[in-house]
């Protein structure tokens, strides 16, 4: 069993490069948010456990993410492996996913970092904007609507969430960004981590990651083109 883990910030586009790296790998895409859904919507004991905690908006505990995401490998789907998205976000959680998956007999196999420079970052994501009918998700730097303002699929008003603001985003990310340093610091001791130019087309960037992935990473190597 192959266990990839995406590393990015808000806005790096690891969501995206994970679907793609899912579907030319054959491997299953996990992705933290989804993995609480599912558990809550079929009602598991650990989707009670973690409705306690999303229903006053607080933390889900790392112990019961862990078992959220043991459960998931054991599926019959995840036989080939799994890419992990928004999991882990510190430091103690990546050491306790090594140690979940060592009881297992498997480990992380790469790190995947897509960097982007913050000033990036900024503009991507306070360039966000949703339709007010479904929730359709534009961006003034990489998916503009066809007519500004306007929905392309319903013809809805578009808005910008007030945590879409600049000024907002630079707050968020002064407080995402130094976790995430330490998580890439742990894969990097480890020798797994791949880091990758996230600047890049989307193409570029997939093409980059699925090198790093067809030549196991070694210690410090970046697979930036």
């Amino acid at each position: 069993m192959k266990v990839y883990v995406m590393i990015g910030a808000p806005g790096a586009g690891k969501g995206t490069q994970a679907d793609i790296l899912a579907e030319r790998l054959g491997l299953v895409h996990v992705a933290s948010g989804d993995l609480f859904r599912d558990a809550v919507r079929n009602d598991t004991a650990l989707g009670r456990e973690a409705r306690r905690y999303m229903e006053r908006g607080a933390l889900v505990p790392d112990p019961v993410v862990i078992g959220m995401i043991e459960e998931r490998l054991s599926r019959p789907d995840a036989a080939a492996g799994i890419i992990l998205d928004g999991f882990p976000r510190t430091r103690p959680q990546a050491e306790a996913l090594d140690a979940a998956l060592e009881r297992r007999g498997s480990r992380v196999d790469a790190a995947l970092y897509v960097g982007v420079p913050e000033d990036e970052l900024v503009k991507r994501l306070s360039g966000r904007w949703l339709c007010r009918a479904s929730g359709h998700v534009y961006n003034e730097a990489t998916h503009p609507p066809l007519v500004a303002g306007v929905c392309d699929a319903d013809g809805s008003e578009l808005y910008q969430r007030d945590d879409d603001r600049p000024e907002t985003v630079r707050a968020r990310l002064e407080q995402q960004l130094p976790p995430m340093y330490e998580v890439i610091d742990h894969y990097t001791t480890r020798g797994s981590l791949v880091a990758v130019d996230g600047a890049q087309p989307v193409e570029t960037v997939t093409e980059a990651l699925l090198r790093a992935i067809a030549h196991p990473a070694r210690p410090g190597r970046s697979e930036a083109a």
